[in-house]
């Protein structure tokens, strides 16, 4: 017999042998019939793996993650059938699932695929999953799987197969088909019920630019038809929304190839809306004891080789600027830390003096490749609204529940209540990746885990997520179309202190290293913004909004009126224009419709002799004639912040 622990932590017996679908039976019937995948010892299994030693067991349906991501796997075999059997003689290279699909990199020899195309592999696809075929994965020896692909003149899958060996090598079997698989695959194809070819593009193999170009293929696929319906309307709705169209249409930012790919140029109305954000930040940051320090846009090397960013970083960094003196090199600010910690040590600090918090807007800069850049969700420079604290180890934890506190009051006045928390650990089978002392990432690691059990807070754990320095508690929103978006961070970190030799006199008088905590509730101001446009479809609120009110004058001779409602609305610090054009009223409503202009005022004969306001609302409430001190309390009822 053999013990069996579930994520509950309870305990059951099962024989040597035992196939994990009937694990699955033994807790429920409904969870047999719905999972998909499953994870044994932490290594993805079959449903169909026998179970012959100890050891903890997690499912999965296509509700988790882990469940997607086994579906597209699956769905990225029977895609590369599908176009075998469509397209005799192409050679199949590899095709992973992702964030939202999967895709196979193919070598399409003498064919060619197009979008007139799609229709027909989307049917083959489903002719084979209609089959019910499953899914087996088999062992093979170094040996028989070079004669396999020997025979198949695929030289792509040789490469691959040379760079394993021998016991780490397996091929996955549904139907007729063969393919190079390391495992995690759904019972069988009757489970994929819909799938949508998305698109193609070229690939170069193994992303070397070196090598041939290949065609991948992008598709998606579902257990039910609705959820693809589902899935294609919000991608229509994503296009409506695309921060880009938003950003060019309100005239919030503009991009330009002769300043350069991924660095975004703030147009007016667009720095007033970066402005009272940063200006918000400011207010609620300084009633929590935080200092506003500015630092340079560069740096000298020796700073990054200092704290790490050189070793970790270099490679995507812009490339060092030389100055005249001999080997003297300095890079653009990829990281504030390094600056903030250089400021901490101009100074001397007792215990008493603790904890230290530094806040900044700092824009820095990273090399992010060119087919990477999208819109401000992906820049090469961009601002974060960054601090640093300085703090003891007793006053680790309250500092900690402080920073979630203030980011929870963020996302709460921009209405993202629609979020869950990450705490990202380091990956335990690649620690080179990291900085530092095991007792100190250990430290770090349990403080952000207590911190957030006392909180009260809903959290997953996420291993090989964390910055290099140390563990991070990532707050990820989900937009209104059901996206999901790491925004705010908090970071402790024992290892900066030690690299730059921060110091504090203790009460003992004796000198000791302060922990640090970086943490940005915005994250990159510029993705922060992205996708606040893309969840209000650019419908700001009041408060953001660049301006909250228009005034159309019906014809000329109400100017001198629509002057002095503007002036006396000005005073109630409430921001608005006068549309003067000399066009229709019809179509200066239409036009502040699509400038998402929250209130229209308009002003004819009657509103100018009975000092009135006859206000209409985006979207077409109609509020009739008031005075303006009705309109204003409107305007204040509306503004939280």
């Amino acid at each position: 017999m053999i013990k069996v622990t579930l994520k509950d932590g309870s305990v059951r017996e099962f024989k040597v042998g035992t196939q994990v679908i009937s694990v699955a039976k033994d807790i429920s019937e409904g969870l047999a019939r719905n999972v998909i995948s499953a994870k044994f010892n932490n290594k993805i299994v079959e449903t169909k793996s026998v179970l012959s030693s100890d050891g903890e067991i997690e499912f999965y349906t296509w509700d988790n993650e882990e469940g997607k991501k086994a579906f597209w796997h699956s769905s990225s075999h029977v895609m590369a059938q599908a176009l075998q059997d469509l397209y005799p003689g192409i050679k199949l290279t590899i095709g992973p699932p992702i964030k939202n699909g999967f895709y196979y990199d193919i070598d399409l020899g003498n064919n060619k695929i197009s979008e007139s195309d799609f229709d027909k592999i989307e049917n083959r696809i489903l002719e084979i999953c209609r089959g019910k075929f499953e899914f087996n994965i088999r062992s093979v020896s170094k040996i028989d799987a070079l004669k396999f692909y020997e025979n198949e003149q695929n030289s792509y899958k040789l490469e691959l197969i040379e760079e394993l060996n021998d016991g780490e090598i397996s091929f996955c079997d549904h139907d007729s088909f063969t393919d190079l698989c390391k495992g995690g695959h759904i019972p069988n194809t009757s489970l994929i019920k819909a799938v949508k070819i998305l698109n193609i593009s070229g690939a170069f193999w193994r992303a070397d630019q070196n090598k041939k170009q290949l065609t991948r293929v992008y598709g998606i696929s579902f257990p039910k038809q609705k959820l693809l319906k589902e899935y294609l309307y919000n991608i229509e709705q994503a296009k409506l929304r695309d921060h880009r169209k938003i950003g060019k249409r309100l005239k919030l930012f503009a991009f330009s190839n002769k300043v350069g790919q991924g660095l975004p140029m703030w147009l007016p109305r667009g720095v007033e809306l970066k402005t009272r954000l940063e200006e918000f930040l400011k207010k609620a940051q300084k009633k929590a004891g935080y200092q506003m320090v500015i630092t340079p846009h560069i740096g000298n090397k020796e700073l990054y080789v200092t704290s790490g960013h050189y070793e970790k970083y270099g490679d995507d960094s812009f490339q060092p600027i030389k100055t005249p003196k001999e080997d003297e090199e300095f890079y653009l600010k990829p990281m504030n830390c390094p600056h903030h910690c250089e400021i901490y040590k101009s100074d001397k600090f007792s215990y008493r003096d603790l904890p230290i918090r530094y806040a900044e807007f700092g824009t820095v800069y990273r090399y992010e490749q060119s087919g990477e850049l999208h819109g401000l969700t992906r820049v090469r420079g961009f601002t974060q609204d960054d601090a640093h604290i300085f703090c003891t180890e007793d006053q680790l934890d309250s500092e900690f529940k402080n920073v979630i506190d203030l980011t929870l009051y963020v996302f709460e006045s921009l209405e993202l209540n629609d979020f869950s928390v990450q705490i990202s650990l380091r990956d335990s089978k690649n620690l080179k990746k990291y900085i530092g002392e095991v007792s100190m990432w250990e430290k770090s690691e349990n403080a952000i885990i207590n911190a957030v059990k006392d909180k009260g807070l809903n959290y997953k754990i996420v291993e090989g997520e964390a910055a290099f320095y140390g563990p991070k508690l990532d707050f990820m929103v989900n937009d209104a179309l059901g996206r999901q978006w790491q925004l705010g961070t908090i970071q402790v970190d024992y290892n900066l202190p030690e690299r730059f030799d921060l110091t504090y006199i203790d009460k003992d008088n004796k000198s000791k290293r302060p922990v640090m905590i970086h943490r940005a509730p915005f994250g990159s101001l510029e993705r922060f913004i992205a996708i606040l446009l893309e969840n209000t479809a650019g419908n700001l609120p009041l408060w953001l909004t660049p301006n909250q009110f228009i005034i159309l004058p019906l014809s000329e001779k109400h100017e001198k009126y629509c002057k002095n409602v503007l002036n006396l609305l000005e005073n109630h610090e409430i921001r608005g224009l006068i549309d003067n054009r000399s066009e229709t009223i019809g179509r200066k409503i239409r036009d502040a419709e699509v400038d998402k202009v929250p209130y229209m005022i308009v002003i004819g004969e009657k509103e100018s002799t009975d000092n009135l306001v006859s206000v209409r609302s985006h979207g077409g409430k109609d509020y009739g004639a008031m005075t303006i001190e009705d309109f204003v309390k409107i305007i204040n009822k509306e503004i939280k912040i």
